[in-house]
């Protein structure tokens, strides 16, 4: 006797908001940088506006938050540096009620050859490096701004947790990729931005 078609199992710490893959636009302006996080098919083409956030280009990154629209009318998630003067402290993500979600913190020491980061979320702890050295090299050397910017997240296992992939684009553009269900979406489009905010793209 054949058993009924059961719903497929999620993964005992399966993500409360997991999307498996989004794109993260960044619209350049004399004063702003604006991204905008949405929601994509296989292909990397926009399907629904997930958040967007605005920061004043020369402000000191300690701290981004994305609301739902366009009129910031509810704040949805957002990072926020640990210790001001000390951006080696790490940042925290939140979700809407100020409750944390992640960390991440970018790993100067190994960055010096090969740019680093270390995440953490709800049942996993992963890093993530530049996939190509000799790029991320001739990106530290020279001022050509069109070098790619690919990270991949593996957690401590080596499994794939997310990778973020730049695409040229007026402004720039990242392909975020999430395989791990354990990776929440507000998580992997806060490192998402970081990647780019913090190396000052």
């Amino acid at each position: 006797m054949t058993a009924p078609d059961q719903p497929p199992r999620m993964p005992e710490h399966a993500a409360e908001m997991h999307l498996p893959h989004f794109v993260v636009k960044q619209k350049l302006t004399m004063m702003i940088n604006r991204y905008e996080v949405s929601e994509s098919d296989e292909s990397g083409n926009p399907t629904r506006l997930m958040a967007l956030a605005e920061q004043k280009r020369m402000a000191f990154k300690e701290q981004v938050t994305f609301y739902s629209d366009a009129g910031r009318s509810r704040p949805v998630f957002g990072f926020k540096a640990r210790k001001k003067l000390d951006l080696n402290a790490g940042y925290d993500i939140t979700d809407e009620s100020g409750a944390q979600i992640g960390f991440f913190k970018k790993d100067f020491g190994a960055s010096l050859l090969r740019s680093t980061f270390h995440v953490e979320g709800a049942g996993f702890t992963g890093t993530g490096q530049e996939r190509n050295q000799v790029v991320g090299l001739m990106r530290r050397f020279t001022d050509l701004d069109f070098m790619p910017i690919h990270f991949d997240f593996v957690d401590a296992g080596g499994a794939p947790l997310f990778s973020v992939e730049r695409k040229m684009s007026l402004g720039d553009r990242y392909r975020v990729a999430v395989p791990d269900q354990r990776v929440d979406f507000r998580v992997a489009a806060a490192v998402a931005v970081a990647l780019d905010a913090l190396m000052a793209r």
